[in-house]
């Protein structure tokens, strides 16, 4: 079993969702060198605040709470790697990490919200988290669900539907660089992940000081957008009730949930149990709706992220103009995501 003592840093790829951070954490899960955890997303320090915390108490419980459950085994890999993106929206609580693991580093992968809010809607949906099938009724839902209200009573976690949230990567991200240090901090944008993979892979192994392996690389997009035959199906199915989570929550939950000397459940029945969801799941899938937020919506988005995004042009000096830019309602096949624009000043290309 893995302790604090046998881990020397740790890669935290800290979001934001629907940006590429699923490609980025398959780039360091089959690194021979990065210690990878039983579950990509393992939101410990998201979850639980441990700053007031002492150290000594502060490693015990992170010993038994987080490496025992997501890092049973380290087989002396130099660097341990937590994929969890809601890091971005909580970076004060990253400080107990960095006092346990001073030298560790943090990955910010961004995209234009135009695009990243839908796909985040869309991703909810999949997860039982999201009711409300239109985007655009879900994003006028979001003043009401600030003030908690139209909370779906399967959602796992109602920040995520604060749309107007999710897009305000100037903030966090400011916020991010005073809580850990911009030193530690790579930020990379998706188009530019989409447009060369590879540089973005050199790139990331280089910031984290990993050794280079390109030799059968895989490079295609990881969990692309989908959409469900059934919502109601979904929900249950990702989302149980919490009397029948242990039956039929999946495998993540399971290794959130499980007791450390043994799983929830480890009978046969279960087992054919757990295989029949899969297969209902599987059947559930569907391709996602290819459809973007009206001009309306669009508009009210450029309005109130206009700000963020110039704030982030400032700090990245890269010209993301594009990123305001109001687009069709209806996506056509050929459409793709576009490459950012050049840097807007060489002198300040090291400081992402």
């Amino acid at each position: 079993m893995a302790s604090t003592g046998d881990i020397d840093r740790f890669a935290f790829i800290v979001g934001a969702p629907r940006c590429g951070t699923t490609s980025l954490a398959g780039f360091l899960k089959s690194h021979p060198d990065v210690c990878f955890p039983l579950v990509k997303e393992p939101h410990f320090f998201s979850q639980t605040d441990l700053r007031p915390v002492p150290t000594s108490q502060l490693r015990r419980e992170v010993d038994e709470q987080y490496l025992a459950r997501f890092y049973p085994r380290r087989d002396g890999r130099i660097m341990a790697a937590d994929c969890s993106v809601s890091y971005l929206y909580a970076p004060e609580q990253l400080e107990p990490a960095l006092r346990l693991w001073p030298d560790s580093r943090f990955v910010i992968s961004l995209r234009d919200p135009m695009e990243m809010l839908p796909s985040l809607h869309q991703r909810l949906m999949v997860l039982g988290d999201e009711t409300i099938g239109s985007f655009d009724e879900a994003w006028a839902a979001t003043r009401d669900r600030a003030s908690g209200k139209r909370i779906p009573r399967s959602c796992v976690e109602p920040r995520w539907l604060r749309y107007d949230e999710a897009g305000r990567f100037a903030t966090y991200l400011e916020r991010l660089f005073a809580a850990v240090g911009r030193e530690r901090c790579l930020v990379l944008l998706f188009d530019d992940l989409v447009a060369d993979p590879i540089a973005q892979y050199r790139r990331l192994v280089d910031f984290l000081a990993l050794r280079r392996l390109e030799h059968g690389l895989d490079l295609t997009p990881k969990r692309t957008s989908q959409g469900v035959r059934h919502a109601w199906l979904q929900r249950l199915l990702k989302r149980p009730p919490r009397r029948m989570r242990k039956f039929l929550a999946g495998a993540h939950y399971r290794s959130r949930e499980r007791k450390l000397s043994g799983d929830l459940a480890d009978s046969r029945a279960v087992d054919l149990l757990f295989s029949a969801r899969k297969r209902l799941l599987d059947w559930n899938r569907v391709p996602a709706p290819r459809r973007r937020p009206s001009l309306a919506v669009q508009k009210e988005i450029r309005a109130r992220l206009k700000p963020q995004i110039r704030r982030l042009e400032s700090m990245l000096g890269r010209d993301l103009g594009h990123w305001l830019e109001l687009r069709p309602e209806t996506r056509t096949a050929t459409d793709s995501p576009r490459r950012a624009r050049a840097p807007l000043s060489p002198s300040l290309r090291g400081a992402d």
